[in-house]
């Protein structure tokens, strides 16, 4: 029994060794489940991000060239309103989907900033479908979407802890003469 006894200190710190090996195993495989699942989110969410973006930036563009054909902007490819509208219409209902998945995993500054780009969008197109040809006018209303977009963009990247990005603001052309 003795000899029992004196292997027991050996015997006890190889019990103690194993499960503290087993409890860092563990903690080790909680820590990196938690990294994955942060970062298959945060793919999930950057691809919703763009997504929103993208659909958005539909209805931009097209804002741009109807402005250009009333004479407010200088897009080099005008496009009339009659034309136009089927396609503003599409781009509209293809930011539904976008905007839902957005409202759904977008933190509360990003969405809040989406909503903001979207009502200034919104606005421009409500400025050409009334047919109004003030530059000035349509200069302030795309500078207010830059500048949402702008916000919308900053407020990804902070969500996203990404390093700041660039602003994408840069002289414009003048309009044409009427």
């Amino acid at each position: 029994m003795s000899a029992f006894l004196q292997q027991l200190p050996a015997l006890i710190g190889v019990v103690i060794g194993a499960l503290g090996s087993y409890l860092a195993v563990v903690r080790g495989d909680r820590a990196r489940f938690r990294r994955e699942q942060a970062a298959r989110w945060d793919e999930r969410r950057l691809a919703v991000y763009a997504d929103y973006a993208r659909s958005l930036k539909k209805s931009v563009t097209l804002t741009y060239r109807v402005a250009a054909h009333l004479g407010n902007d200088p897009n080099p490819h005008p496009l009339s309103l009659a034309e136009a509208e089927p396609s503003l219409a599409e781009a509209a209902v293809a930011r539904d989907p976008s905007g839902e998945a957005l409202i759904m995993l977008g933190s509360t500054e990003v969405v809040e900033k989406a909503r903001e780009w979207v009502v200034a969008v919104m606005e421009m197109e409500r400025f050409l479908r009334e047919g109004r040809r003030d530059p000035e006018a349509w200069r302030t209303l795309l500078e207010r979407q830059r500048a949402s977009r702008e916000g919308y963009y900053t407020a990804v990247r902070t969500d996203l802890a990404l390093p700041p990005g660039h602003s994408a603001r840069w002289p414009l052309p003048s309009p044409p003469p009427a």
